[in-house]
């Protein structure tokens, strides 16, 4: 393969696109970090600079690291900035049509051997692909929240991703220290597709009066001896994020056992998202989480 990833172009500077970022700078790589609003772009490279200070804090990386890798950073709210890059990753809001209106957007800007990939949690990449002027160059490169913090990385290829798209983009997640698993192109992939049904039941398990907040977190955070309860972790995700998944899994593999329960729609609709709007099932306003119900 000639073709060598060098630089790196990411859409969205919330929490998943500055988190991608953040690595790929600390791994080498010049990145270039947009979003619509050039506020948002502002407080991702915030967000990049405080979360190395910590990782600086723990002894992860010198001072010279972060340094470096800061330098690495570039934001801007211009699309054409991004025309150089060699590989660009989408990571904006989980709703397909934003993501195929940011594609055709985006396109026309880039050269022709620039690398596609998608932050997607559940959405098809094969259908992704075919709203691209590059199919073949097209590929899944599902990062894990928080990115700088988790080890893994999902690789979904399209119907049309060709071989050596794959074989960059596993060389680029080995790069950045990450392990990457292969997944089909089917709703949700591996990692969501077990673990989405697991927290709309827990959702289901409040919404019929078995078990409080409380309870339930609490129960299979020792019970299941999982790190967080899967209400809290909902709240972390982003319960749009959850919506949104559950939405794909229900529509793409006609069951009934993914739909959303409809206290989850509430909440969404409520605007309680979770950690990002400070009340989910834990309210976040005080000095520390209180339960919602």
């Amino acid at each position: 393969m000639a073709f060598e990833i060098k630089s790196v172009g990411i859409i969205g500077a919330g929490q998943m696109g500055n988190g991608i970022a953040h690595v790929c700078a600390l791994a080498g790589y010049d990145v270039v970090l947009n979003d619509l609003e050039i506020d948002r772009v502002k407080s991702g490279l915030a967000t990049i600079n405080g979360n190395m200070v910590r990782q600086v804090a723990k002894g992860l990386y010198s001072e010279d690291d972060k340094q470096s890798a800061l330098t690495r950073i570039r934001g801007t709210d211009q699309t054409t900035d991004l025309a150089d890059v060699d590989l660009l990753i989408e990571a904006a809001v989980e709703k397909e049509e934003v993501k195929r209106k940011i594609f055709a957007t985006v396109c026309p800007f880039l050269k022709p051997e620039t690398i596609l990939a998608t932050n997607t949690s559940s959405i098809s990449i094969t259908r992704l692909a075919a709203s691209t002027d590059r199919p073949e160059r097209f590929i899944g490169i599902h990062f894990m929240n928080p990115v700088p913090l988790m080890q893994l990385v999902e690789l979904v290829r399209g119907i049309a991703t060709e071989d050596d798209t794959f074989e960059l983009a596993k060389l680029f997640v080995t790069r950045l220290g990450k392990t990457y698993a292969v997944a089909e192109d089917f709703p949700a992939f591996m990692v969501n597709r077990i673990l989405l049904p697991m927290i709309n039941e827990a959702i289901y398990t409040l919404y019929e009066g078995v078990g409080s907040v409380d309870a339930i977190d609490t129960a299979m955070r020792l019970g299941a001896n999982h790190p967080m309860g899967p209400l809290q972790l909902a709240d972390f995700i982003g319960l749009d994020t959850c919506l949104s998944i559950m939405q794909v899994l229900h529509e793409g593999l006609a069951d009934s056992k993914y739909r959303p329960c409809p206290l989850l729609v509430k909440y969404v609709e409520a605007g309680w998202l979770g950690r990002k709007t400070q009340r989910g099932f834990y309210d976040y306003r005080g000095e520390k989480p209180v339960p919602t119900r």
